[in-house]
């Protein structure tokens, strides 16, 4: 982070007699980083309306941190000391603008900076929780959808600009011309970041169930972090969407979405093995899933009638992972079942992500050559994501057509982040170049 023409802000307080040693500084301020890096540029942003100030206060405050904190010892709640010495800083660089710009007394301004930094703002005091408050604040309807969601995501959340490209199958640098064009917008419009009032929750109903299902769905995306996947995203949006439905009083709309959450939630455990490598679902250990997850969710679904919008692709959604999850074993899966519900999804949204899914599913009920030819067409909407070469590759593997299935997983493999799915994929590569190398050897083979 540049620094910026004022000197950093000092620290908001002392440390508190017997806090944390010097020497537990480091892991301090990661977890610091964490816990409140998204929360303090939210709040930022919700007091002074600029993102982009915003998030260079935050990074400010974190260096001062960085340099105070060895010697003055970890502050007792470093949260507000971070928010304390992130206003600081902007108060500073809008003071600074002030006096440069109107060239007016130093004491003008001083003034009317005091009256800024004691405004206090309250997102919304029917919102019980401080996360999801922001994340209601954030999804203004005055922001183009994808544009307020890219921001939730990036302001409250806190997730960096390559994961949200991943979520939303765009490339990096077009998420990044987004976030800035919709930083621009929110600038130039100086739309109020409010929490609205009851009456009005409804219309962003589905930008924040949006925002909670890509914050689970970051969750399991394989991560090069320990562990290999975020399971505390995916607890945090299954906590935010049982705060959503205490604060609309039990919506179906939002149990549809709780639904689909626990289902996938549920085998948490079971996804990746001691060594950190992706499991498949059929190779899981089911006594592993969190089963009253289960239970919760399929007494859920019960109780919902078809919706419409969102919140039925949710529902849909559901019904498929129950199949999942209520089957014994993975060879009882009701895979035409399955077929069905993502057929009716497909329709539904036209989302090639969808067509991808329902492709595996028709390959597992009536063989891979059908899960091809669902596939066909689907080049263009996913050309830079790994997930279409890498099913192509795995349903050409199953039909034996080792050439081509070599092509489709290499295709995978220089897609792919480096995570925990790499190793599979490499694998699958092997056994396919296996077959190809069989296959050349066999002069009457066709495949």
């Amino acid at each position: 982070m540049t620094p910026g023409p004022t000197p950093p802000p000092r620290p908001p307080a002392g440390p508190p007699a017997g806090g944390p040693a010097a020497g537990d500084v480091p892991h301090a301020l990661g977890d610091a980083w964490r816990a409140h890096w998204s929360h303090v540029v939210a709040l930022l942003v919700a007091q002074f309306g600029s993102p982009d100030l915003a998030e260079d206060a935050a990074g400010d405050a974190f260096e001062a941190a960085a340099r105070t904190w060895p010697r003055d010892g970890v502050p007792a709640n470093p949260g507000a000391w971070l928010l304390t010495a992130a206003r600081r800083r902007v108060l500073d660089r809008l003071r600074s603008q002030a006096v440069h710009r109107r060239k007016e007394p130093l004491m003008v301004v001083d003034d009317e900076m005091r009256a800024l930094a004691a405004a206090t703002h309250d997102p919304g005091a029917h919102v019980a929780d401080e996360q999801l408050r922001l994340v209601l604040a954030c999804c203004h309807p005055a922001l183009a959808p994808a544009d307020r969601v890219a921001m939730t995501l990036r302001f409250v959340v806190g997730l960096g600009t390559a994961d949200i490209a991943r979520l939303q199958l765009v490339q990096h640098t077009a998420m990044s011309a987004r976030l800035t064009r919709a930083k621009k917008r929110l600038a130039a419009t100086g739309v109020p970041f409010v929490v609205p009032p009851p009456g009005q929750l409804a219309e962003r109903l589905d930008a924040v169930s949006t925002v909670l299902y890509l914050l689970f769905t970051a969750g399991y995306q394989p991560a090069d972090v320990p562990g290999g996947l975020r399971v505390d995203l995916a607890d945090e949006a299954v906590r935010l969407t049982r705060e959503l439905d205490r604060l609309l009083g039990g919506s179906p709309r939002v149990h549809a979405l709780l639904a689909l959450m626990l289902l996938q939630h549920s085998r948490r455990d079971a996804r990746l093995d001691d060594d950190g490598r992706l499991v498949l679902l059929p190779d899981q250990d089911r006594s592993r899933w969190h089963h009253d997850d289960i239970a919760e969710a399929v007494g859920l679904l019960r109780a919902l009638p078809p919706l419409d919008g969102l919140a039925e692709d949710h529902r849909l959604q559901a019904l498929a992972a129950a199949e999942h999850a209520t089957a014994p074993t993975a060879a009882d899966t009701r895979w035409d079942v399955v077929a069905r519900l993502y057929a009716v999804l497909e329709t539904r949204t036209g989302s090639p992500v969808v067509r991808l899914a329902r492709a595996v599913a028709v390959a597992e009920a009536a063989g891979p050559e059908a899960g091809l030819a669902v596939l066909d067409g689907l080049g263009d909407a996913l050309a830079h994501h790994h997930r279409l070469p890498a099913v192509r590759g795995e349903l050409l593997l199953r039909a034996g057509r080792g050439r081509q299935a070599v092509d489709a997983l290499e295709r995978a493999l220089a897609l792919v982040p480096d995570t925990a799915e790499r190793h599979h994929l490499e694998t699958r590569l092997a056994q396919a170049r296996d077959l190809a190398d069989g296959q050349a050897r066999d002069p009457g083979h066709r495949g």
